[in-house]
């Protein structure tokens, strides 16, 4: 017996922002996906319209593949589109692709907007190799030229986390907000997101932020064996 849908029916793709710009990247990537392949879904609007295609490309072909999903929104779509999903614990990634916030000449990226960057780091250290689907807005000359770092904490660490991320340069630090419910966003894990201005990111402060006792981990992605595709 299948559970009734109508929940995940409500699924609207209209206030995306460069939407023709993202519909032809997702499309870009339904064309990589073969049958039998275990595959990395990213997060956020550029990942959400690559789900819908490669879905759509599983039909036409009657292919089978195996999703390993970074949020509850992209495992709930692959739900109602019918993917299969997993996680890290039972199947390794043969390829994975995920969006930017931001990214410089390097492919050095900022992610982390919608608050999955654990879960999406997770995904990419596992696999051979990640596409980063972006438009044209998510070009930077440096990074952190448009965006905020996020860090995911945990709650109790606060204070101490806010004083250390001081002490490497931040010159801004702001408690995420939720939107429709009162206080601070909660993340899938349960912890707490800064998002944290720096004037100058450096190749070392990834790692330098992560080693902060409490920090869960950040939205800085450099020197990951990423491939751009817009």
């Amino acid at each position: 017996m299948n559970w009734d849908k109508e929940l995940l029916e409500e699924i609207r793709i209209d206030s995306i922002e460069h939407l023709e710009e993202k519909k032809k990247v997702a499309e870009k990537i339904a064309e990589k996906v073969k049958d039998n392949q275990v595959i990395g879904f990213g997060s956020g609007s550029t990942s959400y319209l690559a789900t819908i295609a490669i879905a759509d490309k599983i039909k036409k072909e009657n292919l089978q593949i195996i999703a390993i999903p970074t949020s509850f929104e992209i495992k709930m779509l692959c739900a109602y589109l019918e993917i299969p999903t997993a996680n890290l614990s039972e199947k390794k990634p043969d390829w994975s692709f995920d969006g930017a916030d931001e990214v410089d000449s390097n492919n050095w990226l900022i992610k982390g907007k919608g608050g999955a960057m654990f879960k999406e780091k997770l995904n990419i250290v596992n696999s051979p190799i990640t596409y980063i689907l972006i438009d044209s807005s998510k070009r930077v000359n440096k990074l952190g030229e448009k965006n905020k770092v996020p860090v995911e904490i945990y709650p109790d660490a606060i204070n101490y986390v806010k004083e250390e991320l001081f002490r490497l340069g931040a010159k801004e630090i702001a408690l995420r907000q939720a939107v429709n419910k009162a206080g601070p966003i909660i993340t899938e894990n349960g912890n707490l997101i800064l998002d944290v201005k720096f004037n100058t990111i450096t190749e070392k402060l990834e790692k330098d932020i992560k080693a902060i006792p409490g920090v869960i981990e950040n939205g800085l992605f450099i020197g990951y064996n990423v491939e751009i595709i817009d």
